[in-house]
């Protein structure tokens, strides 16, 4: 049983050593993320927004991305389009296209968002709009 257990921890920490790279949670005064996962060209972040909050309206110059609706409901505008998203529903955000994700109801909103691209840096943002007077907006 200990021989056991001695395996599963290897095996644990060297899946874990792909993850290379991965951060922990990182607050916001919108809420939180999360990368899930990092790869040659894409990153996996899950996405928690408080009620009442949004992220600043914003673009990226090079990536696109996916979002994916876990729980709540999510109020996204892409281009100058607004949409509400539920459980189970997506969008894509192609790159160069201003975006906003917004939380206006009474549970936290999670989704996953899928970034492709060939830089995937959090410093590829350019804030038009900003509710907590982050730099660039």
């Amino acid at each position: 049983m200990v021989q056991a257990q001695e395996r599963s921890n290897t095996a644990v920490a060297d899946d874990l050593s792909n993850f290379e790279g991965v951060a922990a949670t990182e607050l916001r005064p919108w809420g939180s993320f999360t990368v899930l996962e990092v790869g040659s060209g894409y990153k996996i972040k899950r996405i928690e927004v408080k009620p009442g909050h949004r992220l600043s309206l914003q673009m990226h110059h090079h990536r696109s991305e996916h979002w994916i609706v876990v729980s709540g409901t999510a109020k996204v505008t892409c281009g100058d389009e607004e949409r509400m998203l539920c459980t189970n529903q997506s969008t894509y955000v192609p790159a160069c296209t201003s975006h906003r994700l917004e939380n206006s109801g009474v549970i936290p909103l999670v989704l996953i968002e899928v970034q492709n691209g060939e830089y995937l840096g959090e410093d590829d943002i350019t804030r038009y709009q900003d509710d907590y007077a982050r730099h660039g907006a």
